[in-house]
């Protein structure tokens, strides 16, 4: 992987974890138009990135890593208890998913299903529109609607998102509780990539892991600030729209 490689890499990750749009899609997709075999060496320095969109929430969310915000926690801690026990369970067979074909279908199937809840969805009917006022029963929801990102192209945030908004989240609310889920399950995703690839670490330019991991930092604490302000006047149907055209293109080429 070359420097231009590990900078493109880098921007889609940061870019899209945060985004109802899918990471791991957009990685697999751009990694097969750029040609970057999926060796083990490749597969090390996806960890490293992930670990850039981890310390972008720490950075974002910092005034919230106190003991007065150990419940927050709790619940946070409480969603991410079934992806956790489905991921690592089922780990191998989820792996035999990771295919062009699955990730389109799945683009498109997101898409369809963001655009069927903004029809229905009613945010001023929305009571919790702050992430400390979560309940447990709302959380352990989101935490299951979470589990569906286990499928390729399906996207962690999306599945999430909408979990939220579903049980009474407000749009903002949803994507905040989104981001602060997304520490556990990327740092148990990383962790576990690491103690699989560690050896591979390296194989891979020290150069091209720095300018990879600098990018999607950057990349993804600007993307969560910038999310946040376009869903005080915007809602989710562009990204709706855009799954599915984005998924369509995909088969058409496949």
């Amino acid at each position: 992987m070359d420097i231009l490689q590990a900078v493109i890499l880098g921007i889609v990750e940061g870019f899209t974890e945060f985004l109802p749009i899918s990471s791991t899609g957009h990685l697999i997709v751009v990694s097969h138009w750029l040609a970057i075999n999926q060796t083990d060496t490749n597969k090390a320095f996806e960890v490293i990135i992930q670990f850039a969109a981890i310390l972008a929430v720490i950075a974002n969310y910092s005034d919230k890593f106190t003991l007065a915000h150990r419940v927050l926690w709790t619940k946070v801690i409480l969603a991410f208890i079934p992806i956790g026990v489905v991921g690592l369970l089922f780990h191998h067979q989820i792996k035999e998913f990771f295919t062009l074909s699955i990730v389109a279908v799945m683009f498109i199937v997101g898409g369809i299903v963001f655009l069927i809840v903004e029809y229905f969805y009613k945010e001023q009917a929305a009571h919790v529109t702050d992430v400390e006022n979560i309940s447990y029963k709302q959380a352990l929801w989101i935490g299951i609607a979470q589990v569906f990102a286990l499928i390729p192209g399906t996207s962690r945030a999306g599945s999430s998102i909408i979990g939220a908004m579903l049980v009474g989240m407000n749009r903002k609310a949803s994507a905040e509780f989104s981001f602060l889920l997304a520490l556990p399950v990327l740092a148990a995703a990383a962790g576990f990539d690491t103690l699989k690839h560690y050896q591979d670490f390296s194989g891979q330019s020290l150069v091209t892991l720095l300018v990879g991991f600098a990018v999607s930092f950057v990349i993804a604490y600007l993307t969560i600030k910038l999310f946040l302000r376009f869903l005080e006047k915007f809602t989710f149907v562009g990204f709706g729209i855009y799954r599915i055209a984005f998924g369509v293109l995909l088969l058409w080429l496949v």
